[in-house]
């Protein structure tokens, strides 16, 4: 029988369409610099697009559904292999589903002038093809314990059909129900996932350095108990985001959250940064549900939309980054350790995120903070692609600095 190994050296094409991660991490790179690239100009008015979205729900929608669904796409099908035990999707196929986000950018991008139907159905091409490839393999491989990864997805690809909808309603879709409901899913699937593979790879990274604490098993009871706080807390937050209980109900979850990531023995990860990255990107998700529920309840400390930003680019940013990283690393043979370029990509990130919400504490400054965190942002996933980018693009071992 043929394997994962095999299969991928077998493919004679570009290198690039060897693995699930080379396409869509590179290009969920590339699309992040492109587009915060032009939101910095069209902030000030010089820029503007012909997309029938308005610019912040434009900025907002190619983030959340257009650089997320290319780094979920690329961890799904990079991870649903060892999950399940069969082969990966290479090759051509995989360029097909690359295809598929890339119209779903184009799409988004000229929609001014396309009916808004046929740019809702070109951009949930590829979130529902991938569904349906991921359903069929999590299936045939009996994987059921990773259906609820899949039912994620479907909440991520129906906010993004409800934020077009929103959009083409003409409604502030950037504050939407549509936004909502994505963002939720997004910060439950790093809640999930993060949650099994942070405790994992720190105590892997630990067991190696002598005697000490390690991390509490993943899906214990109180980790389960925190899940299901979240949960509810989202779906408060996603139908009546102003509501009292749901500022609460955010706040307990947050508190709760804070205390499992406490049982992960992150203190002890400081000599390795691609441990103590994930650790700092998980760390925004209770510190994003503080925030917003204290926002709720005395509305206006930071503003809603910088508050967001904890989640939007503190925790779906930076967790995504230090799993674009570690996962590219290991995939192309290479050390699982970051040199100095990867830790000042990093730091540039986190640098964005603290910029943007300074800009709702002063918003007398807003105007230089949020040129700061967008240069910021430039800097961290532009210097992903340089770094990063020539290993996903050939397939022979090369250095990361």
């Amino acid at each position: 029988m043929t394997s994962t190994a095999e299969q991928m050296r077998d493919w004679r094409g570009p290198a690039v369409l060897s693995f699930g991660f080379r396409p869509f991490f590179l290009g969920a790179g590339l699309w992040a610099t492109g587009i915060m690239a032009l939101w910095v100009p069209m902030l000030a008015g010089v820029v503007r697009l012909p997309t029938a979205f308005d610019p912040v729900s434009w900025h907002a929608h190619e983030f959340l559904f257009g650089y997320l669904a290319a780094v979920i796409a690329g961890f799904l099908l990079t991870a649903v292999p060892n999950w399940t035990g069969r082969l990966p999707i290479v090759g051509w196929p995989l360029g097909g589903l690359a295809a598929l986000w890339l119209l779903g950018r184009g799409a988004v991008m000229i929609s001014a002038g396309l009916p808004p139907l046929a740019v809702a159905l070109m951009d949930l091409a590829l979130p529902v093809t991938l569904g349906a490839v991921m359903l069929r393999e999590i299936v045939a491989g009996k994987n059921w314990r990773n259906l609820i990864v899949l039912a994620m997805l479907a909440v991520f690809a129906l906010g993004n059909g409800l934020f077009h909808w929103e959009a083409a309603q003409g409604d502030y879709a950037a504050q939407g129900y549509g936004l909502r409901l994505g963002l939720a899913a997004v910060v439950m699937m790093i809640a999930v996932i993060g949650g099994r593979i942070v405790p994992s790879f720190t105590r892997n990274w630990l067991a190696r350095r002598g005697p000490g604490r390690l991390p509490v098993p993943p899906m214990q009871r109180f980790d389960k108990l925190a899940l299901l706080v979240l949960l509810g807390a989202l779906v408060l937050w996603g139908a009546r985001p102003d509501a009292p209980a749901t500022g609460g109900a955010l706040i307990v979850a947050g508190g709760l959250h804070v205390a499992r990531l406490a049982r992960w023995a992150g203190y002890r990860t400081g000599a390795e940064p691609l441990v103590w990255v994930l650790h700092l990107g998980y760390g925004f998700v209770p510190l994003g549900a503080l925030a917003l529920g204290l926002e709720v309840l005395s509305s206006g400390v930071f503003g809603l939309a910088a508050v967001q930003h904890l989640w939007m680019a503190g925790a779906a940013g930076l967790m995504t980054l230090a799993v674009m990283t570690r996962a590219t690393l290991g995939h192309t043979g290479r050390a699982l350790t970051a040199g100095a370029g990867t830790v000042a990509v990093y730091l540039s990130l986190v640098l964005s995120v603290l910029a943007r919400l300074a800009a709702g504490l002063w918003p007398a400054e807003a105007g230089v903070l949020h040129a700061l965190a967008g240069l910021a942002w430039i800097g961290a996933f532009g210097g992903f692609v340089v770094l990063y980018g020539p290993l996903m693009l050939r397939q022979k071992p090369g250095k990361v600095r």
